[in-house]
């Protein structure tokens, strides 16, 4: 199950819509800024049919 989400690119700051699959639960992945096509890593929550939290971070930013 994908779900439309409105994110903030990290590098150039312009909004876009990223397709989530929930199917996957908590999750990480890596999709390139459809604006400035920089690397994008997402830090996914996921219940599995709703989206609980996002966060988007730059390559060169540490994820704990």
């Amino acid at each position: 199950m994908y779900h439309e989400q409105q994110a903030y690119c990290p590098y150039c700051g312009e909004p876009f819509t990223a397709f989530i699959d929930l199917s996957q639960g908590n999750h990480q992945t890596i999709e390139d800024c459809y604006i400035c096509c920089r690397p994008i890593e997402f830090m996914i929550e996921s219940n599995g049919s709703e989206i609980i939290r996002i966060d988007t971070y730059t390559d060169d930013e540490s994820v704990i």
